[in-house]
């Protein structure tokens, strides 16, 4: 076991002996101390809730901005530290889905449905919400490095009751697997804000150009699944989440399928950005972002525009 996977080990096992009020007292203390630090993690944050805020929103309060995303990055931490050790019980008291019903009646009717999240309030909550409900939920997540570290967040969330499947390295490929289970009324949540590698899908988000995943729009043209936007923030007391759609979905006829999955996934974008728009600070966007973006958050000069793919 290496330092970082102990680091995990350590966090799970500790934050789950503790009790509440002192564990958040911590992680509290601990975000605002990386607030005053102002690492990489924090300029980037800042410099991405720049984007969202706007140029208008004075420097003091943007800074308080910064702070209360820490400090709810850290709450997302200490949650998902804390979700094992819950019953079913605590866990469905704390998480509330605006939009419920459209989910149970899809899975009623054997038709499933995809769900695009961005990383913003509590992923894993949800995740454990629906299957707590007793909905079949599939999901995919990145192989980690280290392994160790992999392995066990993988045992963390089908702990919870989700089937996980790795982005690759699996039996079969996960695209052709996820079809499945929609097919058979699964949920498929997927993280859909964020993509910069070649296959991502260029959109407009914010005023600037990003790349995300094609991954939910091609499931939702593939299968015919509802394709829902979700929005996720925090409440004093609990972990929220809403959904937005069924998107449209353009007819098969109306353009080649690279093209439809553009179109889908800029409504998917769309969706998203209102969403972190009405709750910003819940927001856990601590990386590289637009593709104007410097490593550490700072815009680039203009680049002529990257090719967009509408594959994966």
């Amino acid at each position: 076991m290496n330092l970082t996977e102990a680091g995990y080990v350590a966090g799970w096992r500790l934050v789950r002996a503790l009790p509440g009020p002192v564990v958040a007292a911590a992680f509290r203390a601990g975000a605002d101390s990386a607030h005053r630090r102002g690492g990489k993690g924090t300029s980037r944050l800042r410099a991405n809730l720049r984007r969202v805020v706007g140029p208008e929103l004075p420097e003091a309060e943007l800074d308080r901005l910064v702070r209360a995303g820490l400090r709810s990055y850290a709450r997302y931490w200490m949650e998902a530290f804390r979700l094992p050790s819950l019953s079913r019980q605590q866990i469905l008291s704390g998480f509330h889905l605006d939009g419920q019903e459209m989910l149970a009646a899809d899975v009623a009717a054997g038709r499933g449905a995809v769900v695009a999240l961005p990383h913003a309030g509590n992923w894993d909550a949800a995740g454990a919400w629906v299957a707590a409900t007793g909905w079949p939920i599939t999901t995919v997540a990145e192989r980690l490095k280290p392994e160790g570290v992999y392995e066990r967040f993988l045992a963390f969330r089908q702990g919870l009751g989700m089937e996980i499947l790795p982005t690759t390295g699996g039996d079969r490929p996960a695209f052709d697997v996820l079809v499945d289970r929609l097919r058979a009324g699964a949920v498929v949540p997927l993280l859909a804000d964020r993509d910069l590698s070649a296959r991502g899908v260029e959109v407009e988000f914010f005023g600037g150009r990003t790349r995300m995943p094609p991954g939910p729009a091609l499931l939702a043209l593939r299968t015919g699944a509802p394709l829902y936007v979700a929005s996720l923030w925090y409440e004093p007391d609990r972990a929220h989440a809403a959904l937005e759609g069924p998107l449209e979905l353009p007819d098969p006829d109306s353009a080649p399928l690279d093209a439809r999955v553009r179109t889908v996934t800029q409504r998917i974008a769309d969706g998203l950005a209102a969403g972190i728009a009405r709750h910003p600070e819940d927001w856990h966007m601590l990386q590289r972002m637009w593709l104007d973006q410097r490593t550490d958050g700072s815009t680039a000069p203009a680049a002529p525009p990257a090719a967009t793919t509408g594959t994966i």
